[in-house]
């Protein structure tokens, strides 16, 4: 999820709760340390398929260079897209979102053969082809909204689309959770619900988050 909505508040209350700021800035360095892994992982998996699980060596095997293109940009899109957004009031913000626009369309489009070559169901596939289409979108509608300079439905549109993103970050949790509680006999029923579960969450919360706090704006007194 992305914690650039709840930044404001958050900041205000620094002085006045600094051990539940503390706690709260601990929180996000160890955030910022796991999506870092996870994005280095991939950036090595790219290219180094040795340790890959049955499933996914499949699918390196049948798109030896689809699938590599893949993993890079999705791990570059991890580091890319929280930079993106923590830069949104510097000059660099601009140059960097088009990076980032151009990598999260080449990680969208090659997620979608990757997802439909040999899935381990086909729940699974259509989980992650939703998610990279739904990316997609939501990056097609924050460049409409910003060409036309409406700057609050863009910043909606990009948080929405990194919280899709995220999916990818909250998948990798879940099947560690499930590799330490799990039955082997559930793993394609595990699998495919969170195919789906790991980006429906975090999109579903930060849209509550943009609603509450537009609402909130309106509320306001001026």
């Amino acid at each position: 999820m992305p914690i650039s909505v709840l930044s404001r508040p958050l900041l205000r209350d620094f002085g006045k709760r600094p051990a539940r700021s503390a706690i709260l800035a601990l929180s996000g360095i160890l955030v910022m340390l796991f999506v870092g892994d996870v994005a280095r992982k991939a950036l090595v998996e790219a290219f180094v398929h040795g340790e890959f699980p049955e499933a996914l060596a499949i699918k390196a095997e049948q798109l030896p260079l689809i699938f590599p293109v893949h993993m890079l940009t999705g791990g570059l899109a991890l580091l890319l897209l929280p930079a993106v957004i923590a830069l949104r009031r510097r000059p660099i913000h601009r140059w960097l979102g088009r990076i980032a626009a151009v990598d999260v369309s080449i990680a969208g489009l090659t997620a979608l053969p990757v997802a439909w070559v040999a899935p381990v169901t086909i729940w699974s596939g259509a989980g992650f082809v939703a998610q990279a289409m739904l990316w997609m979108t939501f990056l097609a509608l924050g460049l409409w909204h910003i060409r036309h300079r409406r700057r609050a439905r863009h910043r909606a549109a990009m948080l929405l689309m990194t919280a899709t993103a995220s999916g990818a970050i909250f998948f990798r949790i879940y099947l560690a959770l499930w590799a330490i509680y799990g039955q082997r006999r559930d793993f394609e029923l595990f699998y495919s619900c969170d195919a789906w579960l790991a980006w429906i969450g975090p999109l579903v919360l930060t849209a509550w988050l943009l609603r509450r706090e537009r609402i909130g704006s309106k509320v306001l007194p001026t």
